[in-house]
């Protein structure tokens, strides 16, 4: 059986993302997309909110699971069988950091990666344009699948209710 992962922060997950996942469903028997908690990086979402957005957004793959992992995804891939690593390339920088990546994955676990290019109706877009369009209330409506884009606005909702609870002494 061939298995293979697609790792990410996902934070939040877009359709660049789901693009690639569903190329890569249509070519591999099974996908499993792992979200890497990582305790030195804040990001705008928990991992169980990214598994959860991930697992709404990847219903329709039933060769698709999501699992979240720490520490090293060669580890992640050791301990589930996983025989290549796929990653997405929007630009020739992508490539250059990528390369390095699944060089010193191959090196210590002999985990292959194979590269997708990104559909080029999404080569420009990014986790953190997102963020930063849902901050300031921007329609990110062709970006993200629909349950994101709700989620990002309830998120932003909250973040904006605390800062104004703050101001007010309220904690």
């Amino acid at each position: 059986m061939r298995r293979v992962v697609c790792p990410g922060s996902f934070d939040p997950v877009t359709n660049g993302h789901i693009d690639i996942i569903r190329r890569v469903a249509r070519q591999n028997e099974e996908v499993i997309v792992a979200v890497l908690v990582n305790v030195n990086k804040k990001g705008l979402f928990t991992a169980d909110e990214k598994l959860d957005m991930l697992r709404e957004a990847t219903k329709e793959f039933d060769n698709v699971t999501v699992a979240k992992f720490d520490g090293l995804l060669v580890d992640f891939c050791r301990a589930n069988d996983v025989s290549a690593i796929v990653r997405s390339l929007r630009s020739v920088s992508d490539f250059d950091y990528e390369l390095q990546i699944a060089q010193m994955n191959y090196q210590l676990a002999g985990v292959d990666t194979l590269f997708l290019t990104a559909n080029p109706k999404y080569s420009f877009l990014s986790s953190s344009l997102v963020r930063e369009i849902a901050q300031y209330n921007g329609d990110v409506s062709a970006l993200v699948p629909p349950y994101v884009e709700e989620r990002l606005r309830v998120k932003y909702a909250e973040l904006a209710a605390r800062r104004v609870g703050r101001r007010r002494g309220l904690r």
